[in-house]
């Protein structure tokens, strides 16, 4: 132990793969041998004594110090994705004392001490995550890391990571880029069986990682071997050993009469679910060429009946082509190396909507079908080089591409699609909505269309996006110092856009009460078209270069010292930049102490800021050719079936709505001249102690705040009043006159405009308060965690209290489940602003997680998995009046409630400041499992996972939307539940490996 330790590597560069390092006597040779894969590297240890291995593929290892008399001491040792593993051995020839080896073959704890690195970070391998009940996908797993939590079902299976959006995380595999980029709220699904290990990156990453506020979840598959492996399983959730979901009831005290009643019958809801897999993985030249392939298939059947009020229902499967990875590994001698990853995710959603009658669950004709695609293929070639002892270097090269085509189909067999042209709206029946009094409680009104499928947004057919990826990465040892630089360019493409179902939507309205009888002069019945289409293929081009030291200043302290550069570039429809960021700085320090110099006790701390670029999304209405149009008719009848009006004349002319003119946007004009990218500064402190060889106790405090957010502002009235009193003639809406502009909350913009829509430019500097308070957002948390592991149990548990506070939530808004990434509707008016800070949709106060699984002897292991959480915030959104004389064209989306007493408006609403309208219940689930893997045959394996043991369902998200944003009336749907823990399910599993 008076040796110390010689501690190298921070938050590896290469993220595929991980590292060896120790200490022995100077001019001792160091050899390690992988007999799986013939791998094969011999080092000298340098004349301080130390010596490392970098770019180590994950597996088992045997590591054999030779000494000068021929002597030898051998360790078996497990290198993980992303981390250093330490081996030491005596330094003092062949007559010493040798130390015992740190990591040795066997089950590991979840997360081991591991003083190499500055991250805070978590691992799970495939053989932990098939011993615990667990959903077998990222999300999932990730969720089992301390500081992470959930987010809103509005975005799918996605989680939160230190108080950060679901849209601001990155996902990796093998080293390459799978996030969607697109809005950044999904990411490439390899068929989990194929995953060998999971990294959890929760902060203080390297410099190499960027583009992300959140976390990162770092993947690697798993690979041939000499020895030929080949498996198969099936997976079984039976919907009838799925108890029934809770159903949703009125909860609006301000509406007494409907208090108590159902809203949402999920009586008859059903949901059903099975997976085949299979792999093989071998050599196919013995040391040289090595495969490895996995194919799932894999269907879900679900039932939905929505509202009591809902005139369908709908039944949807997901299905379609096998889910498939291929890895091919070629290792050319013991300094080259290359591999291929190819993959798909390919899949369907097949959803078909029947007729319902209202207040009644029946399934009546079927009025048609929507097809959804989605997933794509993704191919990765790498290749890894030992150029010299000291001096390695990575190249990789991926591509990939991403389906989001949809489709609908009649009854009668007619395709309904949108084709991305403006002029030519999406097909089908119409959208039909009816604001007339005595006609708002049926939601669709009596007009309702009998033929709608999905009664909303079609994206277009040929929808998808493209990434192409590049990066290099290099690992030089110069003394005392491990110097990591790269470079990398991630260039993202897509085809975007939508329609309305039937092209348009048709709103009936009235000023001469309920009547339903379409009248002329002074009282009158009217019906407005409101068409909205957009299509356009954007792009976004990323570069960056990052260079970091770890400066080993002792033998027990480490300094890591980083810095990345990023540039971003967005392209519009019509391939103009409309905003480019170049070379923003983030600096990234840490240090990693090890007090007792034998890996045994750990300080740490990391400082650093992270910067996230807009999303493609942004583009396809904000930046490029988009139609808005709205037109009032009167009308003479009504079409039975379709519910459009007849007999239409017009009453005014066409009107183009927020400058959508379908003609090209200026990209000058859409940005601020002076925008700032999105970044975040974070602090992390933390220590870890080894209570025995078995287990480890941990506490880390993090830090994190907002420093800029980039979003949409739609207040126009700054630069028309200056231009007004420049003597100027503004023409508005315009071409060059946007109806939202990119900007930096809170922070003065500089914008151009061609205010009178004669082609020439005025700047103009308009000053922060003028548009928006700063965005604010702050993460506090205090983690406190405990890993153990013996012969027969592994177990991890982690209990963190968080603060997460702030005025936006980040990239989406989960108070309205708006998912249109980085232009939420917080920032486009200052009044949205008003009260808007408080505790955000992220934060959960308290979070015990416990998880585990122990071998009670040969045959049989059970597992357990607990979630105690703390319940988020809720808001309580309504109108802003008395707003110039009226309500705000915003509606019920101001932290105001309380506008009316009986019925109208008769003075300003109460404030209701962001998260003090009450919290959600706590919730906790318990899921277990038990596996059997007889004697009798060997390789069979047996498994039955009992989810929310206890049958659970409390609330976990609440409409939060409280007043009518027409009238400001109390709405009875304010608190009503949208989702609920998932009710107790079963899932079974039989295995067999050959």
């Amino acid at each position: 132990m008076a040796l110390g330790l010689c501690i190298s590597s921070g938050a590896h560069a290469q993220q595929a793969v991980g590292a060896l390092f120790g200490q022995a006597s100077s001019g001792e040779t160091v050899v390690v041998d992988n007999p799986s894969t013939g791998y094969h590297r011999e080092v000298t240890v340098g004349a301080d004594g130390a010596y490392r291995i970098p770019s180590l593929q994950p597996g088992t290892y045997r590591v054999t110090l030779r000494r000068a008399d021929g002597s030898t001491v051998v360790r078996d040792v497990t290198v993980n994705v992303g981390t250093g593993t330490p081996v030491i051995f005596a330094g003092a020839g062949a007559g010493a004392t040798e130390l015992g080896a740190v990591n040795v073959v066997g089950t590991r704890g979840v997360n081991p001490i591991d003083v190499s690195s500055v991250a805070s970070t978590s691992i799970l391998t495939a053989e932990q995550i098939a011993r615990i009940p667990v959903s077998r996908d990222a999300t999932s797993v990730a969720l089992l890391a301390p500081g992470t939590v959930k987010g809103d079902t509005a975005f799918g299976n996605l989680a939160s990571f230190g108080g950060s959006s679901v849209a601001e995380n990155q996902y990796y595999l093998n080293g390459f880029n799978i996030t969607n980029s697109f809005r950044s709220l999904n990411f490439a699904q390899a068929p989990y069986e194929s995953i060998a290990e999971q990294q959890t990156m929760t902060g203080g990453y390297g410099a190499e990682f960027g583009r992300s506020l959140g976390g990162v979840v770092n993947m690697v598959s798993k690979r041939g071997t000499n020895e030929f492996t080949a498996g198969a399983n099936v997976f079984w959730s039976p919907d009838s050993l799925r108890e029934e979901p809770a159903n949703a009831y009125y909860s609006n005290p301000l509406v007494p009469d409907d208090l108590g009643k159902i809203r949402q019958d999920n009586s008859k809801d059903t949901l059903g679910e099975w997976a085949a897999s299979a792999w093989a993985g071998g050599a196919l030249v013995k040391d040289k060429l090595f495969a490895y392939g996995a194919v799932t298939f894999k269907k879900v059947d679900k039932d939905e009946w929505g509202t009591v009020l809902s005139k369908t229902n709908t039944s949807e499967t997901e299905k379609g082509d096998p889910i498939w990875l291929v890895k091919l590994d070629w290792a050319i001698n013991e300094d080259h190396h290359l591999e291929f990853t190819g993959m798909s995710d390919k899949r369907t959603t097949t959803t078909k909507t029947y007729s319902n009658t209202l207040g009644e669950l029946d399934r009546g004709p079927l009025v048609g079908t929507s097809y959804n695609e989605a997933g794509g293929e993704n191919y990765i070639f790498r290749y890894t080089g030992y150029l010299t002892d000291t001096f390695s270097l990575s190249a990789l090269y991926g591509t990939s591409e991403y389906s989001r085509a949809r489709h609908l189909v009649t009854a009668n067999g007619d395709r309904v699609e949108y084709r991305g042209n403006l002029a030519e709206p999406a097909t089908g029946c119409p959208i039909i909505t009816d604001v007339r009094p005595g006609y708002r409680q049926a939601i669709t009104g009596t007009y309702a269309s009998t033929c709608n499928i999905i009664g909303g947004s079609i994206d277009r057919a040929d929808s998808k996006d493209t990434r192409d990826q590049f990066r290099l990465d290099f690992d030089w040892e110069i003394g005392d110092h491990r110097i990591g630089f790269g470079y990398d360019t991630d260039e993202f493409e897509s085809v975007a856009g939508t329609s309305y179902e039937g092209g348009r939507i048709w709103r009936y309205s009235t000023n001469n009460g309920p009547d339903g009888i379409a009248n002329t002069g002074d009282e009158f019945d009217i019906v407005r078209e409101q068409i909205v289409n957009q299509g356009s293929t954007v792009r976004v081009e990323q570069k960056a270069w990052y260079i970091e030291d770890n400066w080993q200043v002792t033998d027990t302290f480490l300094a890591y010292l980083g810095a990345r550069w990023d540039t971003f570039e967005n392209f519009n429809g019509d391939g103009e930049a409309y905003v480019k960021i170049e070379n923003q700085f983030s600096p990234r320090v840490g240090f990693s102490w090890d007090v007792n110099g034998d890996s045994t006790f750990k300080v740490y701390g990391t400082a650093g800021r992270y910067a996230l670029p807009l999303t493609a999304s942004v583009a396809v209405r904000g930046a490029s050719r988009s139609l808005f149009t709205r037109q009032n008719f009167d009308f003479t009848g009504v079409d039975p079936v379709t519910g459009a009006p007849i007999g239409l004349t017009p009453r005014g002319g066409l009107s183009y709505i927020n400058g959508e003119f379908g003609e090209a946007k200026n990209a000058a004009t859409i940005a601020s001249k002076n925008l700032d990218p999105m970044y975040q500064d974070e602090y992390i402190l933390g220590a870890q102690y080894a209570l025995t060889e078995h287990q480890n106790i941990g506490v880390k405090g993090i830090y994190r705040k907002l420093k800029a957010a980039i979003d949409d502002n739609c207040d126009y009235t700054p630069i028309y009043d200056q231009a007004v009193a420049d003597g100027l003639d503004p023409v508005l809406p315009g071409s060059g006159f946007p109806y939202c502009r990119m900007f930096n909350p809170g922070a003065d913009s500089v914008f151009l405009t061609d205010v009178e829509d004669n082609g020439v430019l005025h700047e103009y500097t308009v000053p922060g308060e003028l548009l928006s308070p700063p965005a604010r957002r702050s993460y506090r948390s205090l983690e406190l965690f405990w890993d153990g592991d013996w012969d027969n149990w592994f177990a991890s548990a982690s209990y963190t209290m968080s603060w997460n506070k702030g005025n936006t939530e980040g990239g989406v808004k989960s108070d309205i489940g708006q998912a249109d990434t980085s232009v939420t509707q917080d920032f486009d008016y200052k009044e949205l602003m008003v009260d808007a800070y408080g505790y955000l949709p992220n934060d959960r106060r308290h979070s015990l997680k416990v998880f585990g699984a122990y071998r009670i002897n040969d045959e049989w292991s059970v597992g357990g998995n607990l979630l105690v959480q703390s319940g988020r915030p809720i808001n309580c959104l309504g109108v802003l009046y008395p707003y110039h004389g009226g309500i705000h064209p915003y509606g019920s989306s101001f932290f105001r409630c309380g506008t009316t007493e009986s019925g109208g408006v008769d003075g300003p609403a109460d404030p209701v400041p962001r998260g003090t309208a009450g919290r959600l219940p706590w919730t906790n689930s318990i899921d277990l499992n038990l596996a059997y893997a007889p004697k009798w045959a060997p390789g069979l394996w047996f498994k039955v996972d009992v989810f929310n043991v206890l049958n659970n369902q409390k609330r976990i998200a609440v409409t939060e939307v409280a007043e009518d944003g027409a009238t400001g009336v109390p709405l009875n749907t304010y608190l009503l539940p949208r989702a609920f823990q998932s009710p107790r399910s079963v899932r079974f599993m039989i295995q067999y490996d050959f």
